[in-house]
């Protein structure tokens, strides 16, 4: 059980964070832009889900199964918060309770959605723009914020002495597929999404 009794701390001030181990780095290390901009994606998909309830032109039962992903969704990227806040170190001792971790099974629920929510879909012919509806638009920033936390993750599993899981890596990469997919489907099943003209303007 989290219990936060009090808002600011004061350990901050001098530029360093603790991680769930106790240990302190710098603000500014990688591990900590990871779970940053993870967090940074949760916020962005909050904005969509209140959007979604104000969009009359999709059904109730529709905004009804969108918003329950896309809350799984919130609560999993949390999960991911505490995963990456919590750093494996090969030949440290057992911790008394085992951390927070994702799991396969998380990455396959993605994947479900994702092709339950495509065979709905209008097919594409091109490039969409990010837009359409206001709930799409959210969708998309979330997605582009979802890919910079890739990127950031990928960098620190590939700098010296750091793990990143496997499940948290396919975790993020299946989150930008299943946001863009969302983003088609509440844009009308993708008759409403705004395709991209190559050279349109040259």
């Amino acid at each position: 059980m989290v219990k936060l009794n009090k808002i600011y701390t004061k350990t901050g001030d001098k530029g360093t964070t603790g991680l769930v181990s106790g240990a302190r780095v710098a603000k500014h290390n990688i591990r900590i832009s990871a779970y940053g901009t993870v967090d940074e994606t949760n916020a962005a998909i909050g904005l969509a889900v209140v959007a979604l309830k104000s969009e009359t032109a999709i059904p109730a039962d529709q905004q009804q199964t969108i918003s329950e992903m896309l809350l799984r969704i919130q609560n999993d990227l949390f999960d991911l918060g505490a995963d990456l806040a919590t750093p494996e170190i090969p030949g440290s001792p057992e911790p008394e309770y085992p951390p927070l971790r994702i799991v396969p099974a998380q990455v396959t629920r993605l994947e479900n959605e994702i092709d339950q929510l495509n065979e709905e879909l209008e097919p594409l012919k091109s490039f969409i723009l990010p837009g359409g509806t206001q709930t799409a638009a959210y969708l998309h920033l979330a997605r582009t914020i979802s890919r910079r936390a890739e990127r950031l993750m990928v960098e620190l599993a590939e700098t010296e002495a750091e793990i990143v899981s496997q499940a948290s890596l396919q975790y993020i990469n299946r989150l930008s597929d299943h946001l863009f997919v969302i983003g088609r489907y509440v844009n009308d099943k993708g008759k409403t999404d705004i395709l991209w003209t190559p050279g349109a303007n040259r």
